[in-house]
């Protein structure tokens, strides 16, 4: 693999795409279009773009992600997450292009009860966890060099996300209730950035899980968000069904980190040293009332 690679980010002024854009300068030439430029539902903007652009590697970043919208849009969900990945995993393949597709904890139905390994059998309980499985299946079926990136709870500047939520949500005067039976394990953009530049750089294939270290419920994870940026509030924790939504979520979705580690030789900080840095960054803005 050469020293200095060209790599284009599909979806780059998502929350992800941001910051891969960023942090992933030091491998070598970083390029980025969006919706307006590439639809990836559209195989000639895709064929356009690469050809245009001639990368090593394209990372995509793009993809329909409100969990709760495919539920009443499938037709849309499965366009995005499985076709258009699809499209530019056989559009990546003819030309010996290296591609990354980001995926979900999702694609689990949380009945396991430990840590999901990559191998395990999937059983998506959403429209959304479908779809996204079903973009894993349209990549492998391409036949290219791939890296699928299984990850779970992003955070970070630039996108909604539970830490901003919470923080916005805790300056009402009532309680706030959060759901106590659903585990997870957060993950920041910048860290999920620099650790898929990792596995560029190792030259990696397959399935990878990719979360921050540590586990938590969405409770858990309010309580913390709150005691770090110094907000004292009231956290009621409620069960699923007290807090019914249109798409079931797994009950526990953690992912093993194993596999990365094994890879890349290094492991990821905890979730809760990434959630400090970013609640930093958010009362260094100006934003948090205490």
């Amino acid at each position: 693999m050469s020293n200095t690679l060209s790599i284009l980010i599909v979806g780059h002024r998502g929350l992800l795409g941001q910051e891969c854009m960023n942090r992933l300068r030091p491998l070598g030439r970083i390029s980025g279009v969006d919706i307006d430029t590439c639809d990836i539902t559209r195989p000639e903007q895709i064929e356009a773009v690469i050809d245009s652009s001639r990368p090593d590697w394209v990372i995509n970043g793009a993809a329909y992600t409100d969990v709760d919208g495919c539920e009443s849009n499938r037709e849309l969900a499965w366009a995005v997450n499985a076709g258009g990945a699809g499209n530019l995993a056989r559009s990546c393949r003819s030309r010996g292009i290296g591609f990354v597709q980001l995926s979900t904890d999702f694609v689990f139905d949380g009945r396991k009860g430990e840590p999901y390994l990559e191998d395990d059998v999937t059983a998506p309980l959403s429209v959304y966890g479908a779809s996204k499985l079903g973009g894993e299946r349209a990549v492998r079926e391409a036949g290219g060099r791939h890296i699928i990136v299984r990850t779970a709870w992003l955070f970070g500047k630039g996108g909604k996300n539970f830490p901003d939520t919470i923080l916005k949500a805790a300056q009402s005067t009532d309680p706030l209730r959060v759901v106590e039976d659903q585990w997870g394990s957060p993950t920041y953009a910048p860290d999920l950035a620099d650790a898929i530049g990792e596995l560029i750089r190792k030259d990696a294939r397959g399935i990878v899980h990719l979360t921050n270290r540590g586990s938590c419920s969405w409770f858990e994870y309010a309580v913390f968000i709150l005691r770090a940026a110094g907000i004292k509030k009231e956290v009621i924790p409620v069960s699923t069904e007290e807090l019914p939504r249109p798409a079931r979520r797994p009950r526990f979705s953690v992912l093993s980190l194993a596999r990365y580690e094994g890879i890349v030789g290094k492991k990821m900080r905890p979730w809760q040293e990434a959630v400090k840095e970013y609640l930093l960054n958010w009362q260094n803005s100006g934003n948090i009332i205490t």
